[in-house]
Parts: structure tokens; sequence; C-alpha cells
């Protein structure tokens, strides 16, 4: 192998690792054609200043920073002096690892052997050894400090996953401390090619997980998409329903009207008496036992508390004027809706007269607080810290309900505490103005 190819090579992997190292702090601002544009550019350039500037070391490692801030800009979205300080600083863990791993060489063979002088197979074997580790920093500095993408992977998937570049590591540093006495071309080019293919199938495996992720945060945000679409239809459908229904009654109310005065012009007050008892409690029944002074809120509130009645769950509410509510219609949907969907669906569980949903729904202080209560019978499962269900007929809507919540409420800069005590669920949700 070629010195002019190698260097290309390692080369092209530095490229590689700085473009995953910034896409860790911004958005990629385009997909498609144009990134391999943008790394086929870095690539020449960094080739030819590298070549150029040989000699000369501290102005090689200025244009050569200069050019990963360059590219940085072009590709993600991130401000010039933050692709500044990113740009210098990949570069400084370029040359830390690097050294680092001369170290290590230096200590595990001599750069005075014929063969290795012949063939550059120590310098190159130290160089590979050296992008490994700076492979395996970025991984880690993507666990700590990456955002959505990284929130799938478990930590032991993240540890599965640190296997491969570890055990790279490990084969350099092997081939460094046996393979120093080779003594055939045929053999040095078995080994160069083992190392550098060890190189590649960490950046092939890194991007074949990397697709797996994305394609699962996709899947997962067209079910809170598909959710929510589900839960605002429903709700408006009720709106729609009452609003129907209100027509009808106006309807009856002045045949009503009508009944009541027939019977007075008749004089029949026993039956007039009877009749207005009975017409009362139909009155009771049919009229919102909840006002707020925010259609939505009256809507999804006196929805659920029928449907909590219906199954025989004690509700008790706490509740003020909503009418200066400033989230947005669809969030209020997706907050109340989970969460009393998830309530009344426990409740269900529980036994005859342990059903109780406690809501509390008040904007004050400046601030909207919402917290649900409810009881439930079985065990709650935690994966990672987050609740992954309550082992109830729809698992997945119920996980991806809370997440859809939690979502609106990092939204809107608000904080939120859930937990569990005794067979009581609890939901505490304040969103400041």
């Amino acid at each position: 192998m070629s010195d002019l190819l190698a260097e290309a090579l390692i080369i092209l992997f530095e490229v590689l690792c700085g473009k995953i190292f910034c896409e860790i702090f911004g958005i990629v601002r385009n997909k498609g054609w144009i990134n391999l544009v943008q790394l086929m550019a870095l690539e020449i350039s960094v080739f030819v200043a590298a070549r150029t500037f040989s000699n000369i070391l501290i102005l090689k490692q200025i244009i050569v920073a200069s050019l990963y801030v360059l590219v940085m800009l072009w590709h993600v979205k991130i401000s010039m002096g933050k692709a500044f300080v990113l740009g210098w600083l990949y570069q400084t863990m370029m040359l830390s690892t690097d050294y680092f791993a001369y170290s290590i060489g230096k200590e595990l063979c001599s750069l005075s052997e014929a063969v290795g002088k012949q063939y550059n197979l120590e310098k190159i074997l130290m160089i590979l050894l050296g992008k490994a580790i700076l492979f395996l920093g970025i991984i880690i500095i993507r666990r700590k400090l990456g955002k959505k993408s990284v929130e799938v992977l478990c930590d032991t998937d993240w540890l599965k996953l640190l296997i491969f570049p570890i055990f790279t590591i490990v084969i350099i540093i092997s081939m460094l401390s046996f393979f120093k006495y080779v003594e055939t071309p045929e053999q040095i080019m078995l080994v160069f090619i083992g190392a550098f293919g060890m190189i590649g199938m960490n950046i092939v495996v890194f991007y074949l997980i990397n697709d797996i992720v994305e394609r699962e945060i996709q899947l997962c945000e067209n079910k809170i998409v598909q959710l929510q679409v589900k839960n605002q239809s429903e709700m408006y459908r009720s709106i729609s329903e009452n609003f129907d229904k209100q027509k009808k009654k106006t309807h009856e109310y002045k045949n009503q009207i009508d009944c009541i005065g027939h019977l007075l012009k008749k004089q029949q007050y026993s039956k007039l008496e009877e009749y207005v008892k009975t017409v009362h409690g139909s009155i009771d029944k049919e009229l919102d036992a909840i006002d707020t002074n925010n259609v939505i809120v009256n809507a999804i509130l006196n929805t659920k508390y029928q449907e909590a009645d219906i199954n025989g769950i004690v509700v008790v509410l706490r509740v003020n004027d909503l009418s200066g509510v400033w989230i947005k219609d669809e969030d209020v949907v997706t907050i109340l809706s989970n969460l009393l969907d998830n309530a009344i669906e426990a409740c269900k569980k529980c036994d005859s007269g342990k059903r109780i949903l406690k809501l509390k729904f008040v904007n004050e202080d400046g601030m909207i607080k919402i917290g649900v209560k409810n009881t439930f019978s079985n065990p709650i499962v935690y994966e990672n810290g987050k609740i992954k269900s309550t082992k109830l007929i729809k698992t997945e809507e119920h996980g991806i309900g809370i997440q859809n919540i939690i979502d609106v409420i990092e939204k809107y800069g608000g904080s939120y505490i859930i937990k569990d005590d005794n067979y009581e669920f609890y939901f505490s949700i304040i969103i400041p103005a």
C-alpha cells in the first residue's frame, strides 16, 4: 500500500470523524448528495494542506483547523463562534490522540527496524491507533452531549456499540506488539489491509446503527402525530356532538314550555309539579358539570368526567377561571386527553370503591398548574428511568402518550414530576407564563 493512498485513507477517516463530531452540536443543514460534496471538498482541501505544509507544523494545523471551521458552518446550523471553538477543539483532540497513540506505540516497538523504516508499518499503525481512539472519544461525547437521536439507545446498547472501537484499538495494539518482525511485503500488506479494514468497519457499523436509530425516531414521531390527531379528532367530535345536542334541546325546551303553559291553563297543578320535576332532573343530567370559561378545557373535562362517572370512578376536581390560558388548544388537548385517558384506564382496573381520580387545573401566580392523581392496580413498568407501561391494553399508546405530554411541557419551558406511591400514580405539571 503506497504512502499516498494510506495518507488519503487516514484523512478520510479524520474527515468522517469530524462530520460525526460537528453533528453532535448542531442540526444538519442539508441531506443527500450535498453531504458527499462537503466530504469530498474537505478531504481534498485537508489532503492538499497536509501535503503542502507538511514541514511547517503550526501553519498546517492552523489551515486544517480553519478548514474544519468552514465546513462545520456549511454542514450544520451553528454560530461562527461555536464553529470556531469546535473546529479547534476537534483539531486538539486529533493531536492529543495521535500523541497518546505514539506514546503507546513507542513503548511497544522500536522505530529503528529496517523493515519498519522501509514500509512505514509501525508509523501507520500508530496513526490508525490514534484515529481509533479519536473515534471512541467522539462516540462517548455523542452519548453524553447528543440530543434526540441518542435517546433511543439505552446504556446497554451503547456499551455494545463501544465494543467494536475498543476491539479495534486492542487489535491495532496487538499488531504493534506482534507484527514488527514481519519479513515480506505481502505480510505487511496483509497487516495494512487488516488495520484499515478494522477502522473502516467502525464507520460502517456506526452509520448502520445511526440509520436504524433515525428510522426508529421517525416511527415514534409518526405514532405521536397519529395519537395527537386521534385525541384532537375525538375532542372536536365531542364538541360538535354537544353543539348538535344543544340545538335539539333548544327545540325541545320550547315544547316543554308550551306543555307547562297548557297545564297551568288547565290548572292541573299536581301533574305540573310532577312534570317540572322530571324536566328538572333531565336538565341536571344533560348540562355540563364543569365550566372553566375555556371551551376546549370544558369539552375535555366534561367528556372525561362523564366517561369516569359511567365507569364508577369518583372524580375530585379543582379548577378555576381558565379563560386566560396561553397554551395552544392542540397542546391542551394533548396534555389533558392523555393524562385523563391513562388515569381512567388505570382506575377501571381497580376494584369497585377504589376507583378515584383527582384533577387540578388552575391558572394562578402566573403559572399553569396541572396535577392528576389516580389509583391503579397493575404494577408500573419502568425502563431507563422512564415509564414503559402500566400493563394496560394499549401499552404502546400509553408510553407514547406520556412522552407526548413531556414534549409539550418542554416546548413551553415547563417542569413535571412523575411518581407512584401506595398504588397511587401522580403526574404534576407547572408551565410558566
